[in-house]
C-alpha cells in the first residue's frame, strides 16, 4: 500500500514537470555549471598527479645528493655516477649499466598561448637514459646525435611552447641548438622536457665534470633495498636514493593538495548558490501543487509518500544536472595542454586535465547532494501543510 501510494504521487509529479520546466532548467543548468567547475578544476591536479608520475616505475631508482630535495639543489661528480653504475641490484644489458648520470638545467622559451617566457627544463643525459626510460620513444625526427649542439623535445613542451619545431634553431647566450626530433614518454614528465648530450651541455653551462643526478633502472623492485643500502653506507658518497615513483609523487602532493582545497571552496560557494536555485524550484512546486498534496492527503495518502516524492524530484534535477556538467567538463576539458610551475626544480611542467571516471562521480554525487538540499525542506513543508488550510484554495 505504501509503495503503491510512492509511486502513484511520484507519477503525478513526474506529469507535472512541464509545467514548472522554466524553474526546473534554471535549477538544472545551476548544478550542471556548479558540477563542470568543480570537475574541470580537480582534473587540474588529476592532470598534474598523472604527469608528475605516469612514467615512474618502482624499479627505477634517482640519486641525488644527500640532503637535496630536487636535482637544481643537487650536485654529484662523474665519479659518483660510475661507482653508483657499479652498485649491487643495477640492471646489466648488453650496452652496459642501466644508470643514466644527467644534468638538469633550465631554459626561458615563451609560451605558444602568451608569449611570456617560461622556464622550461633542459636535461644532458647519455644514451643509458633511454635504457632507464623505456617508455620514451621518438614520435618525429631523429635523436640527437652525439657531440652535437641538437635537442630533441617532448611532445608535451612541442606542444605548449614556441620555437620546437623540428628543423629551427634556438639560441640561449653563446651557444646555438637544433631541434631534431620530438619524442613521447606516455603522458609522463619526460615529455615537459628538452634533451640533448650531457658532454655538450656540460661546457655549455660551464658546469665542468659535474653531474646532478643519477637515474637508474635496477633488476626488480625487490633490489631497491640493497641497491640503496650499498650506497648510502659506501664512504666514497654522499648521497640520498629513492624510488622514481616516490620521488615525484612528492614533487606532486603540493600542487594537488592546492587545487584539490581551491576545488573544494569554489564547490562549496557555487553549491550553496545552486542549492538555494533547487530549494527556490521545489518550493514553486510544492506551492504550485499544494491542492493537489490536500487533495492526496483527504483521500488517505501518508505524509511519507508525499515527501519522498519531493525528494525524488529534486534528486532527479540534481542527477541531470550533474550528468550535463559532468558531459559538458570532459569534452571542454579533458585532453586539454597546459604548463604550471613545479616549483621544487622552478621549471614548467607540462600536462594535460585529466577528467577521470572517478571524478565524474564525483561530480555527479555532488549534484545529488545539492538536490537533496534543494528538496528537503520543501518536502517537509509539504508533509506539514494542513489538510483543511490547502483545501479552502479549491
Amino acid at each position: 500500500m505504501w509503495f503503491s501510494q510512492l509511486f502513484a504521487v511520484l507519477s503525478l509529479n513526474l506529469r507535472s514537470l512541464r509545467q514548472r520546466l522554466g524553474s526546473s532548467a534554471v535549477a538544472v543548468v545551476g548544478i550542471a555549471g556548479v558540477v563542470a567547475i568543480l570537475v574541470a578544476v580537480l582534473s587540474i591536479g588529476e592532470g598534474f598527479r598523472a604527469a608528475m608520475t605516469g612514467s615512474s616505475d618502482s624499479d627505477t631508482a634517482i640519486i641525488l645528493r644527500s640532503g637535496s630535495t630536487s636535482e637544481m639543489m643537487s650536485g654529484l661528480t662523474r665519479e659518483d655516477g660510475r661507482i653508483i653504475a657499479d652498485a649491487p641490484g643495477v640492471l646489466r644489458t648488453d650496452d652496459g649499466a642501466a644508470s643514466s648520470p644527467e644534468l638538469f638545467v633550465v631554459v626561458d622559451l615563451p609560451k605558444k598561448s602568451t608569449g611570456t617566457d617560461a622556464n622550461v627544463p633542459l636535461r644532458g643525459v647519455e644514451p643509458a637514459a633511454f635504457a632507464v626510460r623505456p617508455d620514451v620513444e621518438l614520435i618525429e625526427g631523429r635523436n640527437f646525435q652525439p657531440g652535437s649542439k641538437e635537442i630533441i623535445a617532448g611532445r608535451g613542451a612541442a606542444e605548449v611552447f614556441a620555437g620546437l619545431e623540428v628543423g629551427s634553431t634556438l639560441r640561449w647566450g653563446q651557444n646555438e641548438w637544433r631541434v631534431v626530433g620530438v619524442f613521447a614518454a606516455n603522458g609522463g614528465l619526460a615529455e615537459s622536457e628538452l634533451w640533448c648530450d650531457l658532454r655538450v651541455l656540460q661546457p655549455a653551462y660551464r658546469r665542468g665534470d659535474s653531474i646532478q643526478s643519477v637515474t637508474t633502472r635496477l633488476e626488480s623492485p625487490a633490489a631497491f633495498q640493497r641497491f640503496a643500502d650499498a650506497l648510502e653506507t659506501d664512504p666514497r658518497l654522499n648521497v640520498a636514493v629513492q624510488r622514481e615513483s616516490d620521488y615525484y609523487a612528492d614533487q606532486s602532493t603540493w600542487l594537488t593538495r592546492t587545487v584539490t582545497i581551491l576545488a573544494g571552496v569554489i564547490a562549496l560557494v557555487m553549491g550553496v548558490g545552486a542549492g538555494f536555485a533547487a530549494l527556490n524550484t521545489m518550493y514553486t512546486a510544492v506551492s504550485a501543487r499544494t491542492r493537489e498534496i490536500a487533495t492526496l492527503r483527504a483521500l488517505g495518502f501518508g505524509t511519507g509518500p508525499v515527501v519522498l516524492s519531493v525528494l525524488a524530484e529534486a534528486l532527479l534535477l540534481g542527477l541531470i544536472g550533474g550528468a550535463l556538467g559532468s558531459v559538458l567538463a570532459f569534452a571542454a576539458f579533458h585532453g586539454f595542454q597546459t604548463s604550471t610551475i613545479n616549483w621544487q626544480s622552478f621549471s614548467q611542467v607540462t600536462f594535460a586535465f585529466d577528467v577521470t571516471p572517478t571524478l565524474l562521480a564525483r561530480g555527479v554525487v555532488y549534484a545529488l547532494v545539492i538536490g537533496m538540499f534543494g528538496g528537503l525542506f520543501p518536502a517537509i513543508r509539504a508533509a506539514r501543510l494542513p489538510i483543511a488550510v490547502a483545501l479552502r484554495e479549491l
